[in-house]
């Protein structure tokens, strides 16, 4: 488990770094842009291959910077959702680039990937 850092930064793209880095913090963001309010069982099953631990370190960090909101409801048994904030679905806007261009180029990724260089 990486320690999460509060700076000092040495640029915009460190500090965003700080928020989002992780495997799973941008497909959590993905997943929740994509499908809206999500509770926890939505949100795993979602996201194939994360485990419990890892997403709820995820999402208490994603909350903890603003990113996602969780909201509890008082029933039996308790129920908890996560959704996008503001600042969360800005930061999904600054990444959709990121997405274009991962898409564009998945399949030469993807091979470089399978076979090793020679």
């Amino acid at each position: 488990m990486s320690e999460k850092r509060s700076g000092p930064y040495f640029c915009g793209i460190d500090a965003a770094m700080d928020v989002i880095g992780g495997k799973w913090k941008v497909l959590i963001l993905w997943e929740l842009e994509a499908n809206g309010v999500r509770r926890f069982g939505q949100l795993r099953r979602g996201l194939p291959g994360v485990s419990e631990k890892m997403l709820i370190q995820h999402l208490r960090e994603l909350e903890a910077d603003g990113i996602i909101a969780r909201e509890i409801f008082a029933e039996i048994p308790p129920r908890v959702e996560y959704e996008l904030t503001q600042l969360g679905s800005e930061l999904n806007s600054a990444l959709r680039p990121l997405g274009a261009w991962g898409r564009e180029r998945i399949d030469r990724i993807g091979a470089n990937r399978v076979q090793p260089p020679p």
